[in-house]
């Protein structure tokens, strides 16, 4: 099975990262219907929530879209910094994100199985930390770069369904995994809103577990490299970057 996954990486990485499709899916209808109508993957419904919150509609909340936009944001900024150099693809690094992001799920499972309902005040911590988890795994997800499934948002994979079909341009397209990608986003808010009837913690540890499996057989799946050189790779690039860098600034281009 192992040489199974390494051999087609292309296929394994787009089940993968179909998986955490339905994974955002699931925490998104946590945040929306858990946490106060806020949106933890979503960040461009976050943005439409809080453009109409600011002039007072429907009594929207403030506060839980900007902290979930800035967490969001610090956990991209973590996933890009983490796989800075590192050539796209799945990485050891990609890993360890994916289990960092698993660990975040668990850890706001067991809180919310501990204390219950979430006050105030651990409510903006739980749409905090599900922020950062999506923003690990968007930038993580974006790295890895399976076309049309960024895991996070499904706006761009309609607008090619749309525009690439026969109807359309008829320039032809992967239809499956784009129908794919908006049907498990589907899904996984169905799941999501109905494990919230049974536990919040449910639905939260439901993308953890998902979050845990990706990662395992993303690790496995990808192509050896030692850390040598891993680290290796990562001081080429760098220094090949250096030299047109260098170039530009001598001719008064930078």
């Amino acid at each position: 099975m192992i040489k199974s996954f390494r051999r087609y990486p292309e296929r394994l990485h787009l089940g993968l990262m179909l998986a955490l499709t339905f994974s955002t899916g699931v925490i998104d209808a946590v945040g929306f219907l858990g946490l106060d109508r806020v949106f933890t993957g979503n960040m461009t419904g976050n943005v439409v929530i809080l453009g109409m919150a600011l002039v007072g509609a429907d009594d929207l909340p403030i506060l839980g879209p900007i902290i979930a936009l800035a967490a969001f944001m610090v956990g991209a900024l973590v996933a890009g910094c983490t796989l800075r150099y590192v050539p796209s693809g799945w990485a050891s690094r990609s890993t360890w994100l994916l289990v960092l992001v698993a660990g975040i799920l668990a850890a706001m499972s067991v809180m919310a199985l501990v204390i219950n309902p979430l006050p105030e005040v651990l409510a903006f911590t739980a749409t905090g930390l599900l922020g950062a988890a999506m923003g690990i795994q968007a930038g993580t997800a974006r790295h890895i770069a399976v076309k049309d499934v960024t895991t996070v948002v499904v706006t761009s994979t309609i607008t090619g369904l749309a525009a690439d079909s026969w109807l359309g341009g008829r320039t032809g397209q992967p239809w499956l995994r784009r129908t794919g990608a908006v049907v498990l986003i589907l899904a996984g808010a169905a799941l999501g809103a109905f494990l919230l009837t049974v536990h919040f913690s449910l639905a939260v540890a439901t993308s953890a577990v998902i979050s845990i499996v990706v990662a395992v057989l993303g690790h496995v799946g990808r192509p050896h490299v030692s850390a040598e050189t891993e680290f290796a790779g990562e001081t080429t690039v760098t220094q090949a970057e250096r030299v047109p860098r260098a170039k530009k600034i001598r001719a008064g281009r930078l």
